[in-house]
């Protein structure tokens, strides 16, 4: 079992900063790939990531919620979304993202699309 990444991320990077084998990939081309993946033949299920990222957006791979019930207020950053998310990163650096969407209060989603959407990234 690895750890993936959903759609709640917003490439903070403060998962791959304490990533002790290094497993924690993103791209140039964020309007392809909008978040950070896992590198499932490298990563060593330690969980380090999982308390770094504000978002809450990382979970063993058995445990990525098909009903996640939004607070209300959270972004997904997926594609196909058109919404136009800036923040910025663990560092301070700025984070222009085009294809998010924010969640309702109440609102439920499946975030297990991220399981073959993080396996094809590294294929």
């Amino acid at each position: 079992m690895t750890h993936v990444i959903t759609s709640l991320c917003l490439r903070d990077t403060g998962c791959a900063d304490v990533c002790p084998v290094e497993c924690l990939r993103t791209s140039d081309d964020i309007n392809q790939w909008p978040t950070y993946y896992i590198d499932p033949s490298t990563c060593i299920d330690c969980g380090a990531c999982v308390p770094e990222c504000p978002f809450h957006a990382i979970f063993p791979e058995d445990e990525v919620p098909s009903a996640y019930k939004a607070q209300g207020g959270e972004v997904i950053n997926a594609l196909g979304l058109v919404g136009r998310y800036v923040g910025k990163s663990h560092h301070g650096q700025n984070v222009a993202l085009n294809t998010t969407r924010i969640l309702a209060p109440g609102e439920v989603i499946n975030l297990r699309g991220a399981i073959p959407t993080n396996a094809s990234f590294f294929r």
